[in-house]
């Protein structure tokens, strides 16, 4: 269909008097929407203050700035830059308007989705708008990139908050430089800016006076009943965790049973979405004896529970109550993202105690060193660690949605800005996906454990320089002896994949390095029957870049799961008949998934 139909059918069904009434409803619900924001902080629930992270972008600019305003020459040289290419669109524009087919200065990337409705290309105002848009963000770009005088720090801190500024300003976030949302306004006489606002009134309402932005509709979406469904019992709980044991579904079982430790971060059911998503169930129907740590959703009565204690009454106390569950003082052990870490510094201080409790222990997406940390890195420094133990200081706890922000803004335009765009000016609601409802139903984080976390492993990396203290404990990786699957993924933004093969290294047993294609949570949740994404595998490990490594690496097409079940399988083979979930040793005290994960932040 060409513009000038679409643009003819949007000026038949145009309705003056509906559009002029349907703005008189947008501007009374962004009304509504003012007052959700505005009640919370008249009744003083809501003290606004301005945010830490406001001073560390003023304080980088700042740095920028006085690189390029020393220097009157370098100043002059850069002005006069910007405005050579200001001047390369203008006069592309005038070609085009003359009747020429010019070649575009600069053109988006084919993968920015932003930019993909033809009318950016096709139009005139639109190509003009969009071009200076991404002249204007490359100049500014390039600004951070070469400011010599700055420390790599705050040059990543720079090029971090330029990107956010970048993606916030981008002509498709408005309505009157959005093409496609233009058309909507005028095809629909502005109805989908009713149905934005009133969507923008209740998400902000849902937030208690902060806009929590909505990625998925919750309906059919509800825990116990369409997500974390495979079968069990919650055998064991104290004040961070409940321990599930799930029912088995084959006649025997490999005899040591498995212990999975997910991230206090999320909920633990990213493990077990819908049954055709769940690791949980597979592994189950693979004749595994699966327990899983559901942590607790704390509040601020336990805001000193430490990493320490997230250790004792985590892994160490899922370990007992399993050994009294089935007899057996090994397990196999999982851990994903930081409880993947948590099991790390576990096994070294097992090690360090010389307690034999672990048969083999698989990391997934989890770091032990943080030299190659990636984008998460910028929120790392003394300063914004200690403005941070401030505000947690107040509190006792991180709100889950300052870190659930944290995560999104690494992925800005995917996470936050298409949902900004689809739901508010366009007006069409999310449907429900089982993944992205995971993502915002977040979690606190105890303040202690938290600033455990930021400072031994973040900024002072202490785990992997032999030098983190743990229960009075000097931690050793190296003195780990059991052999480790240890899983990153290729697009991962929170545990880079180079970061993950370089920590493999401070192990002291064997380490089997697995490279599956995709991301963070995908590149995981890959279950066989899908047949997608691959996994590659290079028993090389040692002083070895992530990009040597690949070109070394045997591609293997499909999911890791079988892979990982078979290196499982040939460490201990043995096979016992299958136990089942809740029996006089450890009665059950609830059905799976248990009460703590429905406890929403």
């Amino acid at each position: 269909m060409s513009d000038v139909t679409i643009k003819t059918q949007a000026a038949k069904k145009f309705d003056p008097e509906s559009f002029a009434m349907n703005l008189a409803r947008a501007m009374e619900t962004s009304g509504q929407a003012l007052a959700a924001f505005l009640k919370p902080r008249e009744s003083g629930e809501v003290m606004d203050k301005p945010p830490s992270e406001l001073t560390e972008v003023i304080k980088t600019f700042t740095a920028v700035a006085e690189y390029w305003m020393s220097d009157t020459d370098r100043s002059a040289e850069l002005q006069k830059k910007l405005a050579k290419t200001y001047l390369d669109l203008w006069g592309s524009s005038m070609r085009r308007l003359a009747g020429e087919q010019p070649t575009p200065v600069i053109e988006p990337s084919p993968r920015d989705k932003r930019f993909s409705d033809p009318e950016w290309k096709s139009n005139q105002f639109f190509d003009f708008l969009l071009q200076a848009y991404l002249l204007s963000t490359q100049w500014a770009q390039d600004l951070v990139r070469n400011a010599d005088g700055l420390d790599a720090h705050t040059r990543k801190k720079a090029e971090f908050y330029v990107q956010q500024i970048a993606n916030a300003l981008a002509p498709s976030n408005f309505v009157l430089t959005n093409p496609e949302v233009l058309r909507e306004t005028l095809a629909s006489n502005g109805d989908n800016l009713v149905r934005g606002m009133k969507m923008l009134a209740e998400d902000i309402e849902a937030g208690g006076g902060t806009l929590r932005i909505r990625q998925s509709d919750p309906a059919n979406l509800i825990v116990g009943v369409n997500m974390a469904t495979t079968p069990g019992k919650v055998i064991f709980q104290n004040d961070l965790m409940q321990l599930i044991q799930y029912t088995p579904s084959t006649e025997n079982v490999l005899r040591t049973p498995l212990l999975i430790v997910p991230p206090w971060i999320n909920k633990f059911y990213i493990l077990d979405l819908k049954p055709e998503k769940s690791l949980i169930k597979w592994c189950v129907d693979q004749g595994l004896t699966v327990f899983v740590i559901s942590w607790v959703n704390p509040d601020k009565n336990l805001g000193t529970k430490t990493w320490e204690d997230y250790m004792k009454e985590g892994p160490l106390a899922a370990m007992d109550a399993i050994e009294r569950a089935t007899g057996e003082m090994k397990v196999h052990t999982m851990g994903y993202c930081v409880g993947g870490t948590l099991l790390a510094t576990t096994l070294a201080w097992l090690a360090e105690k010389r307690r034999v409790r672990v048969t083999s222990a698989t990391f997934l997406a989890a770091q032990v060193d943080f030299t190659h940390a990636g984008d998460l890195l910028v929120f790392v420094d003394e300063d914004q660690i200690s403005a941070l133990e401030r505000d947690m200081k107040e509190s006792g706890v991180l709100e889950g949605s300052r870190m659930a922000m944290a995560f999104n803004m690494l992925r800005s335009n995917d996470l936050i800005w298409s949902y900004v765009v689809s739901n508010y000016l366009k007006g069409q609601p999310p449907s429900s996906f089982d993944l992205l409802h995971w993502n915002s139903d977040a979690t606190r984080m105890p303040s202690a454990n938290h600033s455990y976390y930021l400072r031994n492993c973040y900024l002072e990396n202490r785990l992997s320089a032999g030098s983190m203290v743990l229960d009075n404990t000097l931690l050793d990786l190296s003195k780990v002896k059991v052999p480790v699957y240890n899983l990153a993924t290729r697009e991962d933004h929170i545990a880079p994949a180079d970061s993950v093969l370089y920590g493999s290294q401070f192990f002291g047993g064997p380490v089997k390095y697995v490279l599956s294609a995709s991301g963070h949570i995908a590149g995981v949740v890959n279950p066989p029957a899908s047949d997608k994404y691959q996994f590659w595998t290079n028993d090389n490990i040692r002083d070895v870049t992530l990009p040597d490594w690949l070109k070394g690496a045997q591609e293997h097409k499909g999911s890791w799961w079988p892979d990982w079940r078979g290196w499982l399988e040939s460490i201990d083979a043995e096979q016992v008949p299958a136990r089942a979930a809740g029996t006089e040793a450890l009665p059950a005290i609830e059905d799976a998934p248990g009460s703590y994960v429905r406890v929403r932040a």
